[in-house]
């Protein structure tokens, strides 16, 4: 048997520390043998599941999470669900490409809209679209690209000056922004604990159930946890970087991780000058800093990449992360200095050094989705909802988008190499970009 690099939470969500305290985790604690066994109750996982409920409503699916849903990676993203291509993709030279993916993102949106509405999950979700913002000469040269990439596509926009966009952030800290109207902004770890709360009554949740080995054997699979086992005849591998602790993938996923801080709700006097909705702004830079007023007005601020090859970053250095985080904050609202910062988390995302994600079969009776390139919350969702059909044999205009757009990440270099030319690069990136941040 591998030993298994298992999942932990670090106590540090904000987000997840802003639902109520459950107790049932419904932990499994026998074996068990389905039809079907889903590993990851994130994005992904969760519309894998559902989608295998829903079209084969007399199999047996059990979903198993390592964590409590929400505290994962799911829950500490900064709450985006993007219509759009997202940075890379966005600037490929590839207009069929960037169709099939505006496609499939807006199906992401119209499901998860859908299962909010139908489940009355109490998440914030609103179609506020975003902001993509820039402070100085290098993020208005990537924004002026980026409002290329929009005309190219014909898509819809706003840009605003420095003025106009004060009245809406309530900072003249941006010189300039464009403003897309198409995407949601939601709060993610309510969000994913109501669409876990709402599966159909044939999927089976066990939380708190990491999966220490998964081997092939005779008829199917067979998943091993800390105090049962699943068999199950077909398996969907939703647990993205981790699915390298069962052999897939292993040398072609980038697990780094980035950081946020939120603050307290501001109160009506702190928020006097912002619009009175949630926004959310992400950098024209890539390497720049995210922004985000939430539904019960608290400001976020997302910023600083960490390579972390054991998926966890070192808990030594959030320290001086959030100092950067205070910077950030206080260059953008010096006005509210006296406003503290509640918390402070990471969250680690699947990269691939030639920025494709995956999608498809990848053994007998297994297929797997991840690496998707920090766009987790609407890729996440079409692809485990699709990649559910494929597996079953279903075919569809958004399968084949989905294939459309599907290449293989890139092996990466052995190490020491590729945790010194990762480092190197990021560290590079941030350098470059400290005048976004």
């Amino acid at each position: 048997m591998t030993k298994t690099i298992l999942p932990r939470d670090d106590g540090s969500n904000g987000w997840y520390h802003q639902l109520e305290t459950r107790f049932d985790a419904n932990e499994l604690k026998h074996d068990k043998q389905v039809d079907w066994l889903v590993i990851g109750a994130g994005f992904t996982g969760l519309a894998a599941a559902r989608r295998l409920g829903e079209l084969r409503p007399n199999s047996s699916v059990v979903l198993l999470e390592a964590l409590r849903v929400g505290q994962g990676t799911s829950g500490r993203n900064s709450g985006f669900v993007i219509d759009l291509p997202h940075k890379r993709d966005l600037e490929s030279h590839d207009d069929a490409r960037k169709q099939h993916q505006l496609k499939l993102n807006r199906q992401a949106i119209a499901d998860l809209g859908h299962h909010v509405e139908r489940f009355g999950i109490e998440c914030g979700w609103s179609i506020e679209g975003k902001y993509q913002g820039a402070v100085g000469e290098r993020g208005l040269a990537f924004l002026t690209q980026y409002e290329q990439c929009l005309k190219a596509l014909d898509y819809p926009y706003e840009r605003l000056e420095r003025e106009a966009l004060a009245t809406r952030l309530g900072t003249r800290h941006y010189a300039s922004a464009i403003y897309t109207a198409g995407g949601a902004l939601m709060q993610p770890a309510a969000l994913v604990r109501g669409l876990a709360d709402s599966l159909p009554e044939n999927v089976t949740l066990h939380e708190q159930t990491p999966v220490t080995s998964l081997t092939r054997e005779a008829g199917g699979w067979i998943a091993t946890t800390q105090a049962g086992s699943v068999r199950a005849k077909k398996v969907i591998l939703a647990s993205n970087i981790y699915s390298g602790q069962f052999g897939f993938l292993r040398n072609r996923m980038l697990p780094v991780m980035t950081f946020a801080s939120m603050t307290r709700p501001l109160t009506h006097e702190e928020r006097r000058g912002f619009l009175n909705r949630q926004w959310g702004l992400t950098p024209a830079d890539h390497a720049g800093t995210t922004l985000r007023m939430t539904d019960d007005f608290r400001l976020m601020v997302r910023n600083q990449y960490r390579y972390v090859p054991k998926y966890h970053d070192d808990l030594n250095e959030r320290e001086a992360i959030r100092q950067g985080h205070r910077e950030s904050f206080l260059t953008r609202y010096p006005q509210l200095a006296h406003v503290p910062f509640e918390s402070t988390w990471g969250g680690a995302c699947g990269l691939s050094t030639n920025f494709e994600p995956w999608f498809g079969k990848v053994a007998d009776d297994a297929w797997m989705t991840g690496i998707h390139q920090s766009v987790g919350v609407g890729r996440g969702t079409i692809s485990g909802r699709l990649l559910a059909e494929m597996a079953l044999g279903e075919d569809s205009e958004l399968l084949s988008s989905m294939l459309a757009i599907t290449g293989k990440p890139g092996r990466n270099p052995p190490q020491p190499f590729l945790g010194v030319g990762v480092r190197a690069r990021m560290r590079h990136a941030a350098w470059a970009s400290r005048s976004e941040f």
